[in-house]
């Protein structure tokens, strides 16, 4: 089972040509294209997920697919429907073992299962997809239906793993052994980084990092006038005073301190406006490190008072200083299983905190109702943060700190591969050795509390690291590259 979903995308290409600093990469992506694009003429591009909002991938491909469009592919979005939870529970479960944690005994139970959703899905995807077109499969949820359509009929076939592991462990090797015989109906094979192409897709492999769009509503640059707007009419602070626009329908919530949640403004304001502010924006996924974050900024604040010689400027930073981790209300999400657990099981943390520490940590839950309110809130959010952490103990890439870097915020990630991809230490961010050490996470957020030009350092380079590597220009060059090379090799 699958469903078409119109990819929406309110700017052109001619807009981002119409920005000095992005100008020349359009135009050097243009000149490309008119070289590719006979090779894709006539056929029908497919891009299959398995949701079409929350997460990178159901960020990433709207603007994609709209931009390809506009050179003239015809690009389509199919996502996988199932209507049988188990099915989302077993992925998760891959997904989670191909970085390396969970439960590895996947037995004749888990494959049955696969399998038949895997049918189901092919039907759908081959009601749409007619010989001589391109499939692109992402990630482990729809990787059998497009093994199966590969076999049926006469498409090319590309799967881009999002995700991945930069060493072989029991568990990997588990995840891989079951998917194995499904990607070898694939032409290609697409990774995030080199260190995560298993063996079993060795010399069909090919790096397209992930990028973002710089005019979405998550990344373009906010006015003063429309941050504020945003904040206010998102319950993310309380209006200073009239407000042009009408507040949102559907508003952010924060955990209180007896367990229950409000609009994120109570019991008082987060002081993201006036306040030193960490940040981390993530899923509630147990491998983005959420509560060693939470456990690392306690012991920071814990140990201030104890602290002497300290500059006026530097004790003050820490005294005001304020946590806040966000992310989408998890029953929105639906191939993530596990996002409720994961927020119950902070919230219980953060419910036996002193009441002094639960006021300096906001837990907030961002609306998914509206995919551009949710986008504008990020957006808001990370402008306004001294620090934006990206604390995954696992991470294949991590485009919320790459939309951080965007922002010049300095960023402080984990030793992660996909981190790694992005950030060069001490030039476009801070890298923690140990994501689960609290004492790495409060030396760090120490060091970078106390030197604001540092952080405006560290923040202007990352925004040029992203500006030359991580834009969506050039993403869209290297699958262009791809998808007329695979064309070519199936059909010479």
């Amino acid at each position: 089972m699958a469903h078409l979903v119109e990819p929406r995308h309110h700017v052109s290409l001619g807009d981002y040509e119409g920005i000095a600093s992005l100008s020349t990469a359009v135009r050097e992506m243009r000149q490309e294209a008119e070289s590719l694009l006979p090779s894709l003429k006539g056929r029908r591009v497919w891009m299959v997920n398995s949701t079409s909002r929350g997460g990178g991938v159901a960020e990433v491909l709207p603007p994609l697919l709209a931009l390809l469009r506009e050179l003239g592919v015809e690009a389509n979005w199919l996502v996988m429907d199932s209507e049988n939870p188990a099915f989302f529970q077993l992925t998760k479960r891959l997904h989670n073992l191909i970085h390396g944690e969970g439960d590895p005994d996947l037995g004749n139970e888990e494959r049955r299962l696969y399998e038949e959703v895997s049918r189901q899905t092919c039907e759908a995807i081959l009601h749409h997809a007619a010989p001589g077109d391109v499939l692109v499969i992402h990630d482990p949820q729809p990787l059998g239906a497009g093994a199966l359509a590969s076999r049926k009929s006469d498409i090319a076939t590309i799967w881009r793993c999002h995700i991945g592991l930069d060493r072989e462990t029991p568990k990997t090797r588990a995840a891989w052994a079951f998917l194995e015989d499904f990607t070898k109906a694939y032409d290609h094979a697409v990774f995030t980084a080199p260190e995560y192409i298993p063996g079993c897709l060795a010399g069909r492999a090919s790096i397209i990092h992930p990028a973002i769009d710089p005019l979405s509503h998550k990344n373009r640059d906010l006015s003063v006038h429309k941050l504020v707007g945003i904040l206010a009419n998102g319950a993310l602070i309380r209006p200073p005073g009239p407000v042009l626009t009408p507040p949102f329908s559907d508003q952010a919530q924060r955990l209180q301190r007896d367990g229950s949640w409000a609009p994120a403004t109570e019991p008082e304001d987060i002081g993201l406006l006036h306040r030193p502010i960490v940040t981390q924006v993530s899923r509630w996924d147990r491998l983005k490190g959420f509560r060693p974050l939470m456990e690392g900024f306690v012991a920071l604040k814990r140990g201030q008072a104890n602290r002497e010689n300290l500059e006026e400027r530097h004790r003050r930073s820490l005294q005001l200083s304020r946590l806040v981790l966000a992310g989408p209300h998890p029953a929105s999400i639906q191939d993530d299983p596990e996002g409720k657990a994961v927020l119950t099981e902070l919230a219980r943390a953060y419910v036996g905190l002193e009441p002094e520490l639960q006021a300096d940590v906001a837990i907030v839950v961002l609306p998914m109702r509206s995919k551009k309110h949710n986008a504008l809130l990020v957006n808001a959010l990370q402008r306004c943060s001294d620090i934006v952490a990206q604390n995954s103990v696992q991470e294949s890439f991590g485009l919320t700190a790459t939309e951080a870097m965007w922002k010049r915020a300095a960023v402080l990630g984990s030793h992660a591969a996909g981190l790694r991809q992005q950030i060069r230490p001490g030039l476009d961010g801070c890298l923690l050795a140990d994501p689960e050490d609290h004492r790495q996470i409060t030396a760090g957020l120490d060091d970078l509390l106390r030197d604001p030009w540092k952080r405006e350092m560290l923040g202007r380079s990352a925004q040029q690291r992203v500006h030359d590597n991580f834009l969506i220009f050039t993403q869209l060059r290297r699958w262009l590259v791809l998808m007329t090379d695979t064309v070519k090799t199936r059909w010479p």
